[in-house]
């Protein structure tokens, strides 16, 4: 059985941090350290013992403040149930964001190895690694993964997270309904990806017993992401049906979310934010939000008649009556606002990130704002420009390309507003604004080329081959991606209470960078050449660049472990932040709400007071009254470290 390195590397990072984690040597002093929710009592007070309150160590003492993220290892006293209880039961809008994050993950490693089998197959020009049944499932599932169950959990998750900390609301409006919105989702995913879980159970079965021939009725989907009919109505696999129906429960989840996050924003801001300085990110959500209100249930009509049409007799996509072209419209009608779906949080990230590690307020928040609304509103005029070659009126044809260029207008507002918010700034190139810089680059590329495939004739030419590809994934790879690795790194601090590797991460960031270039740019090369897409084998002059692309889908593969590897071994024995603002935010001025929040609980909690400027703790200096507990801190190398630290 051939198994892509993607996923050797993945297994291999977490057994070496597994390992890692059993040789720690572990001392009365680290076992006494504990996060923030360990000592919660039911009414958010802490419980601690008179010994405890007689031997802490405050920072204002000039010790080192605990490790208080949100994450913990032992079990805590809250009224909270104890363990895998209460994850399953929470309606507490951070552990459901956590929750969020965690599955987008997996998804996203589940979907990136499908991505890397389509690379290892494409290395030769001949179909010689999985068969063209199989490469066309893995792109299938893929598109639908990365798309459905990566990027949209993900930003849901930093939503759920940080929109009430933005707002300063208690939590989402509604909890349990919040709760019911992401345990749809796993289901759904299951139920999309059974095909290949079935598979793989039956052939575990039939090592050590009997085989059970009806576990192999569920084959992986071949239809492609976007499930074109007539060929999705025709194959007979029962998989499919169930695909459907995952892809319709995942949007009923997707729009339950959506609801709730419309409702906070409404109604659950706190006295002192008002429409006119809400933060960016809080703004893209709601934009998108509303995108998926009115998107999302277009979708889930549309594959019920798909359904009715496989399994009752239906007609409604015959192809007597134009069937393929009615699905086209309703499909993009729904798959082009989704991209913006896609990208707008991660513009918003970006917009709130940026500025932090800039040493200056965002320029023009408010053309921020207007664009952003104007983003959402014009992704619903041009899903017929994925339809240019379908023969519709040419009329129509031009109403569209107008509306597609208009919509790069606000994009690029966008863009020169960073671009101006890092002018004449004091920029810190730390590992997310190395990401948030990259991502700007290559969303340039990714919208300049996206300019040529709204002017028709040029459509023409490149549509359904290698250059749509490159295009879209300059997107996906790229700032949406690129943002999502920024946010891990600005908030980990208050995650974990740690900080992370700095050079790891360094590495990470020129991996990731380089391996999106390399992967990406021969595609637009052979795709102006004429190479379609979506097929296993192809003419052997292409082969020298698509080796060049899977050379760079190997960087990426690899920069994706180096992250892993960073953000768990970093959690299990990164130095200790030293201060409630890591990222020396108040000197700007721009000591956001959530840092904010992440103060008023290292108060709250350990009794920790920010110390005045130009007193010890600012001095860079991690110094105590206690010998036997600096030298033993030392020694483990946890003790507090301010942004410029490494371990």
């Amino acid at each position: 059985m051939n198994i892509p390195p993607f996923v050797v590397l993945i297994v291999a990072s977490l057994f070496a941090a597994s390992v890692a984690y059993w040789r720690r040597r572990r001392n009365d002093a680290t076992a006494a350290t504990e996060l923030l929710t360990d000592r919660l009592r039911a009414d958010g007070g802490e419980r601690r013992s008179p010994d405890d309150e007689a031997n802490e160590t405050s920072a204002t003492d000039g010790g080192v403040p605990p490790a208080a993220g949100m994450l913990f290892k032992r079990q805590h006293k809250t009224s909270k149930p104890y363990g895998l209880m209460r994850w399953f039961t929470t309606v507490d809008h951070k552990d459901i964001g956590f929750l969020y994050l965690l599955f987008g993950l997996a998804a996203a490693l589940w979907g990136a190895t499908d991505a890397f089998m389509v690379r290892t197959e494409l290395v030769t020009p001949s179909i010689d690694v999985w068969d063209a049944e199989t490469y066309n499932a893995l792109f299938t599932t893929h598109g639908l993964t990365m798309l459905l169950f990566f990027v949209t959990p993900v930003f849901n998750g930093f939503a759920n997270y940080f929109l009430p900390l933005f707002l300063d609301a208690d939590d989402m409006a509604y909890p349990r309904i919040n709760a019911i919105a992401f345990w749809l989702v796993p289901l759904s995913f299951v139920m999309v990806r059974a095909g290949l879980l079935t598979e793989v159970l039956a052939k575990i079965i039939d090592v050590f017993g009997p085989s059970l021939t009806f576990l192999y009725a569920l084959e992986p989907p071949a239809t492609g992401w976007t499930l074109y009919v007539p060929l999705s109505v025709q194959i007979p696999n029962p998989q499919i049906d169930l695909l459907l129906l995952g892809l319709h429960l995942s949007g009923i989840a997707t729009v339950i979310g959506a609801i709730n996050i419309i409702v906070t924003v409404f109604t659950e801001r706190g006295e002192g934010v008002t429409w006119s300085d809400m933060d960016i990110f809080s703004w893209s959500i709601l934009t998108t939000s509303g995108l998926i209100l009115f998107a999302f249930p277009l979708l889930g009509s549309a594959l019920l008649m798909l359904i009715a049409d496989r399994n009752f007799g239906t007609t409604f996509y015959a192809v007597e009556v134009q069937g393929p072209i009615l699905w086209q419209h309703l499909f993009w009608f729904f798959g082009h606002p989704e991209v913006y779906i896609l990208v707008l949080p991660a513009f918003g990230l970006t917009s709130q990130i940026l500025p932090k590690f800039s040493g200056r307020t965002l320029f023009g928040y408010k053309f921020i704002v207007y664009s952003t609304l104007a983003i959402g509103v014009l992704s619903f005029g041009v899903w017929a420009h994925h339809m240019f070659a379908t023969g519709i009126d040419p009329r129509i044809k031009a109403s569209f390309m107008v509306v597609t260029l208009s919509i790069a207008v606000p994009s690029a507002v966008k863009t020169f507003n960073w671009i101006s918010t890092m002018w004449n700034g004091d920029v810190r190139l730390a590992a997310p604004m190395q990401f948030l810089v990259g991502g700007i680059g290559l969303f340039i590329v990714g919208g300049v080329t996206g300019v040529f495939l709204a002017s028709i004739p040029v459509d023409l030419l490149v549509h359904g081959t290698y250059y749509v590809v490159a295009h879209f994934h300059f997107f996906v790879a790229g700032i949406i991606a690129f943002s999502m690795f920024a946010a891990s790194y600005y908030w980990y601090p208050l995650f974990t209470g740690r900080w992370y590797s700095r050079r790891l991460a360094n590495i990470h960031a020129a991996l990731s960078i380089s391996g999106v270039v390399v992967t990406f740019t021969p595609l637009f090369i052979i795709g102006m050449m004429g190479l379609p897409r979506r097929s296993a084998s192809y003419p052997e002059q292409f082969a020298p660049l698509q080796q060049v692309a899977s050379f760079g889908a190997l960087l990426i593969a690899l920069s994706v472990g180096v992250w892993l590897f960073n953000m768990v071994q970093s959690y299990r024995v990164g130095p200790r932040i030293r201060s409630a603002d890591p990222w020396n935010l108040k000197a700007t001025g721009q000591f956001s709400n959530e840092w904010q929040w992440f103060e008023r609980r290292l108060e709250q909690e350990f009794d920790y007071v920010v110390a005045d400027e130009g007193s010890e703790l600012d001095t860079g200096r991690n110094r105590t009254d206690n010998p036997e507990r600096s030298s033993e801190t030392e020694d483990e190398g946890t003790q507090g470290a301010s942004a410029e630290d490494d371990y």
